[in-house]
């Protein structure tokens, strides 16, 4: 782990070289110029210096106005921050190019430092249609093209499986700097985690909370009294003690600021093994694995 571009970031180095925190503002649902602007000022103020968005979310023109606005203010500029977007399924194939070139004219923001495929299969087409997998091959020579341009920094994939991975690494030129899916205590994908790590692939997460299920869980809330802390931070914790990244989204400063503070306290090995419950898996989101 080594350090970031902020002196409170922790960050990883990606297997090009380019540096991301290992925590970034997850902006899901987060519509509106105000809603964002509060969000963007908040986790500015704290520390956040990675900020994740895409198309399907509808908010990269605020998000994009929102950092233009307040960099300025906290003696920051566009290489201060790290900002990932993705491409929508309708998008997918024929479309990625211009559908990126428009996500950075919305964000205004010259370059993404990373692009991912946002899901594996193309929108209007059935799980099982194999042209799914083409239209995934013909999105990423388009993004490895875009990458040899400098328009983005890296480039990964959200929500694909080991299945998806290893078609992608029969053909790719560019190996995936990083795969963000669904984990939490109950989706530990270990499987995928470990196949990432040996492939060179940094893991994130999105839901790490479970869609907020897990707040109230008795185990994990009871690992949080034992330590002070609350139950969101433990579940961020549980994450980041792995190597994982967390992007989680809200648009309550005080709860922004909590998501960051997550750095000055360990979870014990039983403590991690203790919030996992009965073992049983639970997705909250969406299930990739039928994508052909």
């Amino acid at each position: 782990m080594e350090g970031g571009k902020a002196g409170s970031q922790h960050s990883v180095t990606l297997n090009n070289g380019v540096i991301i925190p290992l925590t970034g503002l997850g902006t899901f649902r987060l519509r509106g110029q105000e809603t964002l602007y509060k969000a963007v000022d908040a986790a500015l103020a704290c520390g956040y210096r990675s900020f994740d968005t895409a198309t399907v979310y509808q908010n990269e023109k605020d998000l994009g106005q929102a950092l233009q606005q307040l960099l300025p203010r906290y003696g920051l500029n566009r290489g201060d921050v790290f900002i990932t977007s993705k491409l929508a399924p309708s998008d997918l194939g024929e479309g990625t190019r211009e559908a990126c070139l428009r996500s950075i004219a919305e964000l205004g923001c010259e370059y993404l430092d990373l692009y991912l495929i946002h899901w594996p299969g193309k929108q209007g087409r059935r799980s099982e249609d194999s042209r799914n997998a083409e239209a995934r091959e013909i999105s990423w020579k388009t993004m490895e093209d875009l990458y040899k341009s400098g328009l983005i920094k890296a480039i990964g994939v959200s929500n694909y499986t080991e299945k998806h991975l290893t078609q992608l690494l029969s053909f790719c030129h560019i190996v995936p700097a990083v795969l963000q899916v669904e984990f939490h205590p109950r989706l530990p994908q270990k499987s995928l985690l470990e196949f990432c790590r040996t492939n060179g692939i940094h893991f994130q997460a999105y839901s790490s909370l479970g869609c907020g299920e897990l707040l109230s869980h008795e185990d994990v809330r009871e690992v949080a009294n034992k330590h002070g802390r609350t139950p969101s931070q433990i579940l961020l914790q549980w994450a980041l003690r792995q190597g994982v990244g967390v992007i989680p989204k809200s648009s309550d400063p005080k709860r922004i600021k909590e998501n960051f503070a997550v750095w000055d306290f360990e979870l014990s090995e039983l403590q991690a093994n203790k919030i996992k419950g009965d073992g049983k898996e639970k997705r909250y989101c969406w299930d990739p694995s039928e994508v052909a």
